[in-house]
């Protein structure tokens, strides 16, 4: 498969289980998402197509196998299997996982929570696609007493983001590009609706930090930026973090089979951000750079 942008393969999402999710990674000593040393549980499956995204294996819902070349043998026949494989070339991106298993799996960091002030991260894909696990499972976490945060562009019916946002201690709102016929057109993200969310949280007294990706050519500009300022400015909100482009995520795409529609785009300098923040800070936030 080739493409010039991120994959778009159909979603085989579980969706309405609540008892069963389908994740891709589980990154242990995390310190950019969120409060302390965070544990982040990465949920399979996007209905967006960012050009920048830097976890193109967590767009498609289904378990997918791709092949390392540089561990592959070479088999004669290739079974293509990763059960099989001996040399561990054939790998399986994604899992699925019950709420008593990942409940486990996390609370073997319970230590660095208690100790840095830190907890568990939902991110993705687009943790709302499976929103009636990762409510219950998060509702599980806070009887542990343990800190809960999600990452999510909110785009999703409010019936779905509500309870699930109830559940944590603080909610890492994405804004992406500002102009809604463009959201729509290069993202498949429905801005009006992302909005209405973002207020309907603030309204609700839930901690939300916005964060805006920096990307060239897509939201790197003071036009971007202020259009997200005017819509953040009624809800007197106090931390900003603003995420410069990285290439990180280009590997990721050959493994996959697909082309990287940033290649060979440059990550913004300083000089390119330095303007932005002084914009955000002079509009009375705090700002991060990174998250």
């Amino acid at each position: 498969m080739t493409s010039s942008a991120a994959p778009r393969i159909s979603c085989e999402v579980i969706d309405e289980r609540a008892d069963m999710a389908r994740i891709f990674n589980i990154q242990r000593y995390s310190l950019n998402d969120g409060q302390g040393i965070r544990t982040v549980v990465f949920f399979k499956g996007c209905p967006h197509r960012c050009p920048w995204c830097a976890n193109p294996e967590s767009i498609s819902g289904a378990i997918e196998t791709v092949r390392r070349k540089t561990k592959c043998l070479h088999c004669a026949p290739c079974l293509k299997n990763a059960d099989e494989c001996p040399s561990g070339a054939m790998e399986r991106i994604g899992r699925d996982i019950t709420l008593e298993a990942l409940e486990k799996e996390v609370l073997k960091d319970e230590v660095f929570f208690r100790s840095s002030g830190g907890g568990v991260t939902l991110s993705g894909g687009e943790v709302l696609m499976q929103a009636p696990f990762a409510t219950r499972f998060l509702g599980r976490l806070k009887q542990w007493g343990i800190d809960t945060a999600i990452e999510t562009a909110g785009d999703a019916p409010a019936s779905r983001l509500l309870p699930l946002a109830r559940q944590c201690d603080e909610v890492l709102f994405d804004l992406k590009i500002m102009d809604e016929q463009q959201a729509r057109t290069v993202l498949n993200l429905n801005l009006p609706r992302v909005l209405a969310n973002l207020r309907l949280l603030v309204d609700e007294g839930i901690r939300v930090i916005p964060r805006l990706p920096l990307i060239p050519g897509y939201t790197l500009s003071q036009e971007n930026l202020r259009r997200a300022l005017d819509v953040l400015a009624p809800l007197a909100l106090k931390e900003l973090h603003l995420l410069p482009f990285h290439q990180y995520g280009e590997p990721k795409y050959e493994l996959l089979g697909c082309e990287w529609a940033m290649k060979g785009v440059s990550a913004p300098e300083e000089a390119d951000i330095s303007p932005l923040r002084l914009m955000a800070e002079s509009a009375g936030y705090r700002v991060t750079i990174g998250g």
